[in-house]
């Protein structure tokens, strides 16, 4: 018997080249596992050109498939479809009063110390580390700190789209208050490390509902995670300004962006080409 609602998800992605490119080579992170609170119903990825897929499990158990397109092409379309359930998120009131003492035991480092050092798009430079400190001061619980960092982000950086790129650095970000969830996600991280909580990044989608209050429902979704000693990850959302609850459908999880990118490759052939992104989130 269902439980939590059902959502399915389309996600698509058109390349179009002005001249023939070969030699694609692209890693996709479009088909997640199950996880405690989401249960993965049914997924399909299609390419066009057609090839082969070789799906395997990364460093941090995401479900990934890699292909090679050899021959020239002058488009590329990758077709994503996802059907899953959620689970009502539920935290539990000794997580919500949990301080260090809680996570600083070997069974939870063994588990989070990857995600509390630096990674590609994550630092914690002195201005970082002093943030940290200044916004978690007197606070004992660890949640609690976690959630006044991400609120303090959603309150003073501003979401402006094309303001940055995929590759654009925590420190940028934090230097300029603007960018999108990718780079809110990362701010968060970032402190989040720096005032010693494990915190990830997870990737994947965010139903809006039909009142359409949320910002990033028609795109590629990000927020950070932060472990608690017997609840699990749970999801922050900084650029909504919520936790990250029964809408939100989570595609893969890793340090930063560079290890859950939906789609990361290369080709050989013309800078010039012209990208189309599609992703539509419904209740199933």
């Amino acid at each position: 018997m269902s439980t939590g609602p059902r959502y399915q998800i389309r996600h698509r992605t058109r390349f179009d080249y002005v001249t023939p490119v070969t030699q694609s080579n692209n890693t996709l992170h479009l088909q997640p596992p199950t996880f405690p609170l989401q249960r993965t119903l049914s997924s399909l990825v299609r390419v066009l050109p057609a090839t082969r897929l070789t799906r395997f499990q990364d460093l941090y158990d995401n479900p990934t498939h890699h292909f090679e397109i050899t021959k020239p092409h002058l488009s590329l379309e990758i077709d994503s479809q996802l059907k899953v359930e959620n689970l009502p998120l539920v935290i539990l009131d000794s997580d919500l009063e949990a301080g260090f003492d809680a996570i600083n035991v070997p069974e939870v480092r063994d588990i989070t110390w990857s995600f509390l050092q630096p990674s590609r798009y994550v630092s914690f430079p002195p201005p970082i580390w002093r943030t940290a400190v200044d916004l978690t001061k007197g606070i004992t619980p660890v949640f609690e700190q976690a959630r006044t960092i991400s609120n303090w982000i959603h309150e003073n950086f501003t979401y402006q789209p094309e303001s940055t790129h995929v590759h654009t650095h925590l420190e940028e970000v934090y230097e300029t208050r603007a960018g999108v969830c990718q780079d809110f996600t990362h701010v968060l991280i970032g402190l989040c490390r720096a005032a010693a909580i494990p915190a990830r990044y997870a990737s994947g989608y965010l139903y809006n509902g039909p009142r359409g209050t949320l910002i990033g429902s028609q795109a590629s979704h990000a927020w950070a995670e932060v472990y608690l000693p017997k609840s699990g990850w749970v999801g922050l959302d900084p650029t909504n300004g919520t936790i990250a609850d029964e809408r939100y459908i989570k595609a893969a999880v890793g340090r930063d962006y560079d290890d859950v990118a939906p789609i990361k490759g290369s080709y050989v052939g013309t800078a010039h080409a012209r990208m189309q992104v599609d992703v539509q989130v419904e209740l199933a």
